[in-house]
């Protein structure tokens, strides 16, 4: 016997009720559910549908879901790392190499400069505080969306992970080092090359990763889902 739509919905809600949030986890469990209760009804017809469900998901074990969800994380949390390996080597290419080499250069000679430190401090404070008006203004808009859509809307894990590590790059990168330089007193410019040399590309690099993780991976979002999710268009459009 086949499950209805009905059944199909009620598993998702079912899913939803265990804490499982996203919808490509919520899919793949929905549809295990789904063929292990038909199985189970050609056993023994005369169970319910929510017999036959709870008896499914008591095969998931004392934890529920929770398992399934832990290897699914660290699968997607692999390819973001691999998403963000592909972009960060293209800043290592023609012609953003240029733009690099020359952002790397300009903070190796701006340490040599007397009082350098500060310089960075602002400059990173700067950049946090615009970061955080940026991020109120999208915040903003996605409940001004999510109120005219007046519809649950169905987040796949990817999307949720490039949302947080957007979200949280600022944080723990920016106001790290700011707090960093700002706590151990240390004169750039009293420094030998090889350490200026150092801290310029640890700086750079951290740079660059703050520009791929907060502006360009959010704005390739919709082509790195169709990418992972073949469905995701049809389902965003329900």
């Amino acid at each position: 016997m086949k499950l209805t739509e009905q059944q199909i919905e009620n598993l998702y809600k079912f899913t939803r009720q265990h804490y499982v949030y996203h919808y490509d986890v919520q899919t793949e469990l929905v549809d295990h559910l789904a063929n292990d209760i038909e199985s189970i009804w050609e056993e023994t017809p005369n169970l319910t549908f929510e017999q036959a469900r709870d008896k499914s998901f008591k095969k998931f074990g004392i934890f529920g879901f929770m398992d399934v969800i832990e290897a699914k994380q660290k699968q997607m949390n692999k390819r973001y790392r691999k998403i963000l390996w592909r972009f960060l080597k293209e800043w290592f290419t023609l012609p953003k190499i240029v733009i690099t080499t020359t952002l790397f250069l300009t903070l190796f000679f701006i340490l040599k400069i007397p009082f350098s430190e500060y310089v960075l401090m602002g400059s990173f404070l700067v950049l946090i505080m615009y970061d955080m008006i940026v991020l109120y203004k999208s915040r903003k808009n996605q409940k001004k969306q999510k109120k005219q859509k007046n519809k649950e809307e169905k987040v796949f894990l990817l999307e949720a992970m490039i949302g947080t590590s957007r979200n949280g790059f600022t944080g723990l990168a920016l106001v790290n080092l700011f707090n960093c330089i700002n706590l151990t007193n240390v004169s750039f410019s009293s420094l030998e090359n090889h350490w200026l040399l150092f801290v310029s590309f640890s700086a750079t690099i951290v740079i660059i990763l703050f520009y791929l993780i907060t502006y360009v991976i959010p704005q390739k979002a919709e082509e790195l889902l169709h990418e992972t999710y073949p469905e995701y268009k049809m389902v965003k459009n329900l």
